[in-house]
């Protein structure tokens, strides 16, 4: 049961919040420029520099959480093979869905797809345009240009990570409707769909509002994963309303906290 504070106490409460908030990101911006030096050196690399490089944000993220007081923890449920190659999906509801992958997946060398505006971010830009794919939907040859990119990193067997919803899930529904693009290159690849969820990350950190962090738990989990053996492109509506229901009903079953259940 979720307990409301009185209206009075949150405005009490509202300088301690905004101190905290100040901290925490006085902690992201100097744990950012930390690892800059190591991306930068590592991009040098060819071979080596991409998994290094996540290796290092890996680092990043577990120095992060836990100086701000968040717990995150993988539940138990059906943890990926460490030597199968995936496409990782998962909903997407709030910034801190970024530093959650990183949390989450650790045992696969993987690649993000993600949108292009996030390379504006000062300081994080600088790693983001060396860590992951990204995409600008309003440009199809751009979208091309990284489905290939894609497909060049599933040839590698790497793995690779999409939010199929695209962007923040901003209604009340557990998820937004998805995109073809994840379970099209899943079809065309035949590379197995490895569904999780990130189930705090709304309580953490409001898509509204980065001044709405605070600390507390983090949990995500790991759905069975979504073979695509011998399905061809006529199969995709079906298998990505499968992936979308099951992943739905998870949501329910946890009571994610941004769902109406009335």
């Amino acid at each position: 049961m979720v307990v409301s504070l009185p209206q009075t106490m949150k405005i009490y409460l509202r300088p301690l919040q905004w101190l905290y908030c100040l901290w925490a990101f006085s902690l992201f911006i100097l744990s950012t420029l930390l690892v800059v030096p190591f991306v930068a050196v590592f991009s040098l690399s060819p071979s080596r520099g991409g998994n290094l490089i996540y290796r290092a944000c890996h680092y990043w993220a577990d120095s992060w959480y836990l100086l701000i007081g968040i717990r995150h923890r993988i539940l138990p449920g059906h943890l990926p093979a460490p030597d199968k190659r995936y496409i990782f999906i998962a909903n997407h509801i709030s910034y801190l869905d970024i530093p959650s992958i990183m949390k989450t997946i650790r045992h696969h060398h993987f690649r993000v797809l993600g949108k292009a505006e996030m390379r504006r971010v000062p300081f994080f830009g600088y790693i983001y345009r060396r860590a992951v794919i990204m995409v600008d939907r309003s440009s199809p040859d751009q979208r091309s240009k990284s489905v290939r990119e894609l497909k060049s990193v599933l040839r590698q067997d790497l793995s690779i990570f999409i939010y199929p919803e695209g962007t923040f899930n901003e209604t009340h529904y557990p998820l937004k409707e998805f995109y073809d693009g994840a379970f099209r290159l899943a079809i065309e690849t035949q590379t197995p769909i490895k569904p999780m969820l990130f189930l705090d990350t709304y309580d953490r950190m409001h898509y509204r509002s980065i001044f709405s962090l605070n600390p507390g738990r983090s949990r995500a989990v790991f759905l069975p994963e979504q073979t695509v053996k011998g399905l061809t492109l006529e199969d995709l509506p079906a298998l990505r309303s499968m992936v979308y229901r099951l992943m739905e009903a998870k949501l329910k079953e946890y009571r994610a906290t941004w769902i109406d259940f009335a």
